[in-house]
């Protein structure tokens, strides 16, 4: 197994392809782990209210869809940067988790479904591990694909 340091590092030449591809398939990948939780609390259908379904599945197709949009936003802006070795990726992860936990059932989700802001409720707290699980995922993933030999 390679150690984090025999990873070739991304250069500022990564292209917009490179980093596009590792934002969709973080987010993916990040987003079906997160997705599995949010199944198990029952939140699916809450995400589904957001466009106007109480489906679960419908839930489950909204969510994966902010994660890759979610994980687009990392690599573009900030692939080459500050995804140069696993390590690196899963704590830039953790804290892009976090600030998404934030922005999301914090201040994004309440806004548009008529609740307060800033109220942490247990499920809020649980979401918040769902959050920094998908960041170290996201990260990871991307991490894998910036530095695979093209």
């Amino acid at each position: 197994m390679a150690s984090a340091s025999a990873l070739p590092r991304p250069t500022s030449g990564t292209g917009i392809g490179r980093r596009v591809l590792a934002g969709a398939a973080g987010g993916v990948a990040g987003g079906i782990v997160f997705g599995i939780l949010l199944a198990v609390m029952g939140m699916l259908p809450v995400i589904a209210s957001m466009v106007g379904s109480g489906s679960a599945v419908v839930g489950f197709g909204v969510h994966l869809m902010i994660s890759v949009m979610i994980g687009l936003g990392l690599t573009l802006l900030f692939g080459n940067r500050l995804l140069t070795s696993y390590r690196r990726g899963a704590l830039v992860g953790l804290g892009y988790g976090a600030i998404w936990w934030v922005l999301g059932p914090l201040m994004i989700m309440p806004v548009m479904m008529g609740m307060p802001l800033f109220a942490p409720d247990l499920t809020a707290l649980m979401s918040l591990m769902g959050h920094l699980i998908y960041g170290v995922t996201l990260g990871l993933v991307a991490v894998r694909v910036l530095t695979s030999q093209a």
